[in-house]
């Protein structure tokens, strides 16, 4: 991430808090260790009239990038964990809402590098639920609990 001012963090803060996003996704994916990818996002949307804002912001950081929906929303996605690291620790300090998402984003990707076994990872998805309710999420099926059912019925994991 390139080095901004406190001004252009706060203005980046701002729309964020209203027009942003922090999360991250429990996916179902057999092909990893635990059958489940840990992915983690930062979005800013916009109305595709004014995805010129969301190119500025991009190139005024030099990570992540733009994609159109077929809605007529643009959002600009960071998906890459240092890149997310380096963003939550410039930007938190100057969020009003999305303080505690992007000090949880950090501390769930930190802690996932330290993941050893089954019991670590479900540690790690316990901490992930947290979003849950930082975001008011209705659609999340994706949970601890229902990685845990899928190591117990691997054997990974004893109930």
């Amino acid at each position: 991430m390139r080095k901004i001012n406190d001004i252009q963090k706060s203005y980046i803060a701002g729309f964020l808090d209203g027009d942003g996003s922090v999360y991250i996704r429990l996916k179902k994916n057999e092909t990893y260790k635990y059958g489940y990818q840990v992915a983690p996002y930062v979005i800013l949307y916009q109305k595709e009239t004014y995805i010129d804002f969301l190119k500025n912001i991009r190139d005024l950081l030099g990570i992540g990038y733009i994609r159109s929906r077929k809605d007529g929303v643009s959002e600009y996605i960071i998906g890459d964990e240092k890149s997310l690291i380096d963003f939550s620790r410039e930007i938190a300090p100057f969020s009003k809402l999305k303080k505690q998402q992007l000090r949880l984003l950090s501390s769930v990707i930190k802690l996932k590098s330290k993941t050893k076994n089954a019991k670590d990872f479900i540690a790690l998805c316990q901490k992930i639920d947290r979003f849950k309710e930082l975001n008011y999420s209705k659609k999340r099926t994706q949970d601890s609990k229902e990685v845990s059912k899928y190591l117990i019925s691997k054997n990974l994991l004893t109930p």
